[in-house]
């Protein structure tokens, strides 16, 4: 058994890092500490002036390990490493890393533009991150379309590589082609690059100006792109605000508590211009301190990052102020200053960002409060049809409501699928989205299929699975009578009793009505959709969400097969081959296209095997 006591006498009075666990070894809390002697023994003193978050951590901690390190820099990059591997409940938690995606401008002879969600330090050019994703794929489309880009990752072509469409309609300079100028090729990746730098008028002023055209023309569909692509710039870029009288490149870091969350917002000044601000949501406990906050956010967000600027501007300095400059100048490259300025126009530019965020945080606690109503109007509207149903009783007591919805896709009966998607409440949960392989039907059979989805999705609850181990409120099917009767039939025989709902369509594949079993008669009824908008609004976004999720799946496993299948009837080409030409060339397309010497070269083949591929595609040219 642990003894505190007598471990807190061995403690070494040095730097490094210690991380607190309960009593089931899980470990709750990770901290730095120059002394891990003095550090660790203060959380077993006298806990009445300790905050609530610490007093309440301190009752759970069984045991403690530490690591000793060289210095304090070294302590704060190994406490970084650690909270990011365990997420200890204790911690200041920087919610979804590496989820917000960047636009990136590659490192290759010919650059392109992609948008990507993980950083390398691969000496690619890095702008963002941004929080509206859709933005972004816009952005990218927008400027691979303006300044003719190369769009493919392809790096080497054979002799006799056919240019892609993107070519052929004038959209990619054709570098695969072998006669483009790089020098004016870079140049139009320099154009790219200011844009994202945030010079972005001149194609502001060339999208408006074909938006009037197309809509003088009555080409309202090419208007209405050409307004997504306006407003997309205007999510991404700069608001041309001038907030700096001189050029300077500054972020500005800024603690926001609204009545439910804790945010911290960064605002990115670039050329002496407001070009954008982010907030990212904390886990954190009441009553946490602002210096900490600023601390393990700044920690957590800028190790992420490809670069920064020398200068972050905040509202408080952090206790370990140091050995965080020291840290983000390492990472960065040049010297990066924590400042908190007490005059003059940094001072000015902070409180106007301290404003900024205190009507963002009304904003947000109006949205809050407003999706609260929404969530609990169209709970008590499916608690009312679940009653009326004979599958629930009494009132709506407001509590959260959890849905799985269903639904099946292939091509006349070939390479079906199932596919699961979740809604906690309002909002997709989609890491609980699941996808079946179909394997005991054959056929069109729509019923078969989903009565195998369905009973292997229950079958991994009783073995245990923990990413299937959370049940629904309510099973909601794709389809009308005939699906509920099949759903209900798999949780009857399952042990389980959950309310299964059917998703009717018109004639507009659109949900019209809600079909139920009665749970008492066993007869069955609809709920028309049509007065009751909310309903209507939630259901169509249920049933479009997996009918997308299953009929991408389905393209991925016919595409996948298809390719096989080719690759298959090729003589010296086993499965080991085969997956190595895929990995090599990416597609069936490209290794049609590739010449026999490069065929030879791909890993796993020889001299006979690349000559029996490279003939098979072109059989028919010589013959």
């Amino acid at each position: 058994m642990f003894d505190i006591k007598e471990n807190l006498k061995q403690l070494p009075d040095s730097p490094g890092v210690y991380m607190h666990k309960d009593r089931l070894g899980n470990i709750i809390y990770v901290g730095k500490a120059v002394s891990l002697k003095n550090r660790v023994r203060q959380y077993f003193q006298s806990t009445r002036n300790m905050p609530p978050k610490v007093r309440s951590m301190v009752g759970n901690i069984a045991e403690f390990e530490y690591i000793t390190t060289g210095s304090e820099m070294e302590a704060l990059i190994l406490e970084c490493n650690l909270i990011k591997k365990y997420r200890p409940r204790y911690n200041v938690l920087l919610r979804d890393d590496k989820t917000y995606p960047y636009i990136k401008i590659t490192n290759e002879e010919y650059p392109r533009v992609i948008k990507t969600r993980l950083v390398k330090n691969d000496g690619g050019r890095y702008f963002g991150p941004y929080s509206d994703a859709g933005a972004v794929n816009k952005i990218v489309d927008l400027l691979n379309s303006s300044f003719s880009l190369k769009r493919c990752s392809a790096s080497v072509f054979p002799k006799g590589f056919r240019p892609c469409l993107n070519y052929h309609i004038n959209q990619c300079r054709g570098i695969c082609s072998g006669t483009v100028n790089r020098e004016e090729y870079m140049e139009a990746v320099e154009g790219a690059r200011d844009f994202l730098n945030g010079k972005n008028r001149r194609i502001t002023e060339e999208l408006k100006r074909k938006m009037k055209k197309a809509s003088e023309a009555l080409d309202f569909e090419e208007a209405a792109l050409y307004r997504d692509y306006i407003e997309a710039v205007k999510a991404l870029s700069e608001t041309q605000r001038v907030v700096m009288h001189h050029s300077k490149d500054v972020d500005i870091v800024i603690p926001a508590k609204g009545r439910e969350e804790t945010y911290m917002v960064i605002f990115s000044v670039r050329e002496g211009k407001l070009a954008g601000r982010e907030s990212f949501g904390l886990d954190a406990f009441e009553g946490e301190e602002s210096g900490e906050l600023i601390s393990a956010f700044i920690n957590q967000h800028y190790n992420r990052l490809a670069n920064f600027p020398k200068e972050i501007l905040l509202t408080q300095l952090p206790e370990d102020r140091q050995v965080i400059e020291e840290y983000l100048t390492s990472l960065a490259g040049h010297n990066v200053k924590l400042l908190c300025p007490q005059k003059g126009e940094k001072r000015a530019l902070v409180e106007l960002a301290v404003k900024d965020v205190k009507e963002m945080v009304k904003t947000i606690d109006e949205r809050a409060e407003a999706a609260r109503e929404r969530k609990h109007a169209l709970g008590a509207e499916l608690f009312a049809v679940l009653k009326k149903a004979g599958e629930a009783s009494g009132e709506y007591d407001g509590s959260q409501f959890r849905v799985e919805a269903y639904d099946i896709s292939n091509t006349n009966g070939v390479d079906t699928v199932g596919a699961m998607v979740v809604f906690d409440g309002l909002a997709p949960d989609r890491k609980g989205y699941r996808k079946f392989r179909v394997r005991t039907v054959e056929g069109q059979d729509d019923y078969g299929s989903m009565r195998e989805v369905l009973s292997r999705r229950l079958a991994r609850v009783f073995k245990g699975d923990p990413g299937f181990e959370v049940l629904p409120d309510v099973i909601l099917m794709d389809g009308g009578k005939g699906h509920v009767a099949c759903a209900t039939e798999v949780i009857k025989a399952s042990g389980l009793h959950i309310p299964v709902l059917g998703m009717a369509k018109d004639d507009s594949h659109r949900t019209r009505a809600l079909v139920y079993r009665d749970g008492k008669t066993g007869e069955y009824g609809e709920v028309e959709l049509s007065v009751r908008p909310l309903l209507f609004k939630y259901m169509g976004q249920v049933q479009e969400e997996v009918h997308r999720f299953a009929i991408e799946y389905h393209r991925k496993v016919r595409g996948r097969n298809a390719q096989r299948s080719v690759l298959d009837e090729i003589k010296g080409v086993g499965p080991a081959r085969r997956k190595a030409l895929l990995e090599e060339f990416k597609s069936v397309d490209a290794i049609r296209a590739a010449s026999l010497e490069a065929l030879e070269k791909a890993p796993g083949m020889n001299r006979p095997a690349a000559k029996s591929v490279w003939e098979y595609f072109h059989r028919e040219e010589n013959t």
